[in-house]
């Protein structure tokens, strides 16, 4: 089913310098340009600077996944946003690239802790692509870049509120870890049976 991304409910300004890393697929690059152009025009409405936002191209969808593991390895960017097109052919290779393009992303975003966020399309036909890069049916990228200002804005806040919830002597309290288990008692199961 088409349709339109939510209504974005767009933060509010912070003072803060926040970058953000936009990855590009080639294949297709007429279409994906528009993506990119979406996702500009995203953090500009949003009051990112210009210069706070790097665009890198790549061969193709396939490759955004790597590209953005190392861009959210260098601790630059609060958000990384992933565009490309897939267009489906006569054979099985749309699923695999569309398949393995979403679940790295998702991995990404998972085990980096940054945002990464996916502006992918995946078409039956160059005419859907369009539709969804600019056209009757909305803009993927820009969707996706509101997506990583959105979700870089939340984590910010979750790291604001755990740390005015730190004890206020220097010295760790069990609590202050969120992974420490609420009981106090350590997470390795307690040996039974004789001792």
């Amino acid at each position: 089913m088409a349709g339109r991304a939510p209504k974005v409910r767009r933060p509010r300004p912070t003072g803060r310098s926040l970058r953000f890393a936009i990855v590009a697929g080639r294949f297709n690059e007429r279409i994906t340009k528009r993506l990119v152009e979406g996702a500009l025009g995203a953090f500009r409405g949003a009051g990112v600077a210009g210069d706070a936002v790097d665009v890198h191209w790549v061969p193709g969808s396939f490759e955004l996944p790597q590209a953005a593991g190392h861009l959210a390895a260098t601790g630059r960017y609060v958000g990384i946003v992933c565009v490309g097109v897939v267009i489906r052919g006569q054979t099985p290779h749309f699923e695999h690239v569309a398949r393995e393009a979403a679940a790295g992303i998702r991995h990404v975003a998972l085990t980096t802790g940054v945002p990464a966020t996916f502006g992918v399309i995946t078409a039956l036909s160059e005419e859907q692509a369009w539709a969804r890069a600019g056209g009757e049916i909305g803009n993927r990228g820009k969707e996706a870049a509101e997506a990583a200002l959105e979700m870089a804005e939340f984590i910010h806040r979750l790291r604001d509120d755990r740390a005015s919830l730190r004890p206020a002597h220097r010295g760790r309290s069990a609590r202050a870890d969120p992974r420490a288990p609420l009981s106090g008692h350590s997470r390795s199961p307690r040996a039974r049976g004789p001792r």
